[in-house]
């Protein structure tokens, strides 16, 4: 009879040649797939799985409000620091022969009700907005971090007492606390305004980092860190805080806006910045008064506070859309 050809199959191929065979095999079906082109995405040799802060950078970059509003604050920033580029006047000198005069050749925003010109002190005024409301959030955000994540990570009775200061503190109106503890301070620096910011800020700040620290501690990663005998330091620094630190982040930079706003609503009030400081608070309520004759004193620092604030909240809600995994 004549012989059958052999026919050997995979299964057979890999049981003729034991265990080394078929890793043999697999570690070639798996080189196969790697060098395989038109793969998903991150499967590559050379594709590597972005991370949280890459992705939302990958997705800011293509979002326009967080393009026009970034354009928008660094401008803001710059006149803050160099206000002169285009500001050559100073905000302190005044003509009282020309109080509440409308637009002139090298005056276009006219003059307020001490002949002082609008258009110099409208944009000298963005560096005491722009410095209270940069330093109260950092001062904000730093105290209510640590004692939230700090009360998050630990619990128990640091919890409980944090808890108790937080919901104090929530009770206090901020206007109302404002004109209490403001009114007795005498100091014309920014300092006493920014102090009491971060005196009636941090419960807000503290809340998000507590429940973000609560969140994050329960990941697997945290519990292999601490089953390998990671000391809390290290777990806190190295795994939980850079997981954590993102909503912190979306509330922080939308929190500017408002500590700008406050600081205008304060000022205007008569309790936050005094003169000669140059603030739009001041100048929005030295202008009100002559709303119905001379409405360009009060129109300029108003809109340019305004849009200030506007840049900032939309640079936060681009912010919370590209690190808020729930709105992809």
């Amino acid at each position: 009879m004549p012989e059958m050809p052999e026919h050997h199959d995979e299964g057979s191929a890999i049981a003729s040649t034991g265990a080394s065979g078929a890793t043999d095999l697999a570690m070639s079906e798996a080189e196969t797939l790697e060098k395989a082109p038109g793969g998903p995405e991150g499967t590559g040799p050379d594709k590597k799985a972005r991370s949280l802060w890459s992705d939302a950078w990958h997705d800011l970059r293509r979002n326009p409000i967080f393009i026009i509003s970034g354009l928008i604050i660094l401008f803001l920033v710059v006149i803050a620091i160099w206000p002169q580029l285009i500001a050559s006047g100073n905000p302190l000198d005044c003509d009282l022969s020309k109080a509440q005069e409308g637009s002139q050749p090298g005056h276009p925003f006219g003059f307020n009700g001490q002949g002082c010109d609008v258009y110099t002190r409208t944009v000298y005024g963005a560096r005491a907005s722009i410095q209270v409301g940069v330093l109260a959030t950092l001062g904000v955000t730093l105290l209510g971090s640590v004692l939230g994540g700090l009360a998050g990570f630990y619990g128990g009775a640091w919890d409980g007492f944090l808890s108790r200061i937080t919901d104090i503190f929530f009770a206090i109106p901020v206007v109302l606390g404002g004109l209490v503890l403001l009114s007795v301070v005498s100091n014309n620096s920014v300092w006493p305004v920014i102090g009491f910011m971060v005196l009636l800020g941090w419960p807000q700040i503290s809340r998000i980092a507590r429940g973000s620290v609560i969140t994050a501690k329960q990941n697997d990663y945290v519990q292999a860190a601490r089953a390998l005998g990671a000391s809390n330091s290290r777990m806190l620094l190295r795994h939980i805080t850079p997981n954590a630190v993102a909503p912190v982040i979306v509330v922080a930079t939308i929190a500017l806006g408002t500590y700008i706003s406050l600081e205008a609503t304060l000022s205007f009030l008569g309790v936050g910045l005094k003169p000669p400081t140059v603030s739009w608070g001041i100048d929005i309520s030295s202008a009100s008064q002559y709303i119905r004759n001379a409405p360009h004193m009060l129109l300029w620092p108003a809109g340019a506070l305004a849009v200030t604030v506007l840049a900032f909240i939309m640079l936060g809600d681009a912010v919370r859309d590209a690190l808020d995994p729930k709105l992809r």
